[in-house]
């Protein structure tokens, strides 16, 4: 494995790190055992940083129980996040304390080696925290050895990232960063200042696996003529994603939210034998012309983080809009067929766009920006016409009772 420093600590960063949030599940509920399988031979090839977060369902217990079974916990850093989501206007450091205890509770540990504040957006944002002692906060689970670094995650404008970033001493910053999306949110600018004072993390390698598994064809044909210059078959459209972020020194190490033995192995294939500015001119221009062709399909920027969810009347949000970008990059059928099980074709109840009411509970907590509701009208007209719906509540009424479109789960 190869490792990037954090110049802060001297602490040695694997440079792929395990996100926890894609957990394998079976039914909904995590795979204990499949999730410890990855786990374990993350941390036996040299993998030890493990991000998870309050917020997912399941992740911090999980890797809290695997970690304390094995003994390992001593191996490995991990990061985990406080939910200022679920804070609203009332940032109080009592709530502060509840959901990091709850977070030691769950994790089976005294302490966090970095503790983020989870989805940070604006200055606003920061100035509101600030005003209700979270810097005081922060400095006494630092001096009683509970956080070992701060740091945040962040999902808003560029601007507003290096006005937080320059505010307060962070010793670690998660940003989301890929080759499609080096511009966006805090970008490479982001990242540049940002490597000057401390490591970076980078989440949303993949774009959600856009990038590995749901590219146009153009694209997949222009990684695959690339790939006859390269030995042993080159890479995957996945690996060639990974190696644009392993290429830049300033990025310290790439979060995948791996969830498959397969794909865990690829990626620790990679890292194992990435470095530093090693991409030559004629592999970086391959990127530009997979870039251009990528911006001719996509509709809709979601990368299925599932913030937006759940939608209060079963709008399967994320689905939708997965589906109908693939519509674009991967054909008509491919695109329905994704539809079709995201919307519940199979179920009872019905995911489909036309559910929203328009109520704008989700767009608040989308990182991206995404006018959701604004989309979803659009997504539902081109996705479910007439026969698409007909079809759709044929199957539901034979499975059990038709969602009304102004039934609610509030």
């Amino acid at each position: 494995m190869q490792y990037r420093l954090d110049r802060k600590t001297g602490n040695k960063i694997s440079n792929l790190s395990l996100g926890c949030m894609r957990f394998p599940k079976t039914l909904g509920i995590t795979d204990m055992q499949k999730t410890e399988e990855l786990i374990m031979r993350s941390i036996e090839r040299g993998v030890n940083y493990f991000d998870t977060a309050w917020i997912y369902p399941g992740s911090e217990e999980a890797l809290g129980s695997v970690l304390f079974r094995n003994n390992v916990r001593y191996k490995v850093f991990i990061a985990t996040k406080l939910p200022i989501i679920l804070l609203k206007d009332k940032f109080d450091t009592q709530d502060f304390d509840n959901y990091f205890n709850q977070s030691l509770k769950r994790l089976k540990t005294d302490y966090i080696d970095y503790y983020l504040l989870h989805m940070m957006t604006d200055m606003e944002q920061w100035t509101k925290l600030k005003n209700a002692g979270i810097e005081n906060w922060i400095a006494k689970k630092k001096s009683s050895g509970q956080i070992k670094q701060i740091g945040f995650s962040f999902h808003g404008s560029g601007n507003e990232f290096l006005k937080i970033l320059n505010d307060y001493n962070w010793e670690l910053a998660l940003i989301q960063y890929n080759y499609f999306d080096e511009n966006y949110q805090a970008g490479v600018t982001g990242l540049k200042a940002a490597a000057v004072k401390m490591p970076v993390v980078v989440m949303e390698p993949l774009l959600g696996g856009k990038l590995a598994t749901g590219l146009p064809k153009e694209a997949v044909n222009i990684f695959k003529k690339a790939n006859s210059n390269l030995p042993a078959g080159g890479w995957t459209p996945a690996g060639w994603a990974l190696n644009w972020l392993w290429n830049q020194s300033e990025v310290t190490s790439v979060l995948s939210g791996m969830s498959t033995m397969e794909q865990l192995d690829e990626n620790l294939g990679l890292a194992e034998k990435a470095e530093a500015n090693s991409l030559n001119d004629s592999q970086k221009d391959v990127y530009k012309a997979v870039l251009e062709s990528i911006k001719k399909t996509t509709k809709v920027n979601c990368t299925g983080c599932n913030y937006c969810m759940p939608c209060p009347v079963g709008v399967n949000i994320s689905g939708c809009f997965s589906a109908y970008n693939a519509m674009y990059s991967m054909g008509y059928i491919e695109g329905m067929k994704q539809f079709a099980t995201s919307t519940g074709f199979t179920s009872a109840k019905s995911g489909s766009p036309g559910l929203c009411i328009k109520c704008g509970v989700c767009e608040p907590n989308c990182p991206q920006g995404i006018s959701i509701m604004k989309e979803l009208k659009i997504v539902y007209k081109k996705m479910e016409p007439w026969f698409i719906k007909f079809v759709g509540s044929c199957v539901r009424a034979a499975l059990g009772k038709p969602r009304k479109k102004n039934e609610t789960s509030i």
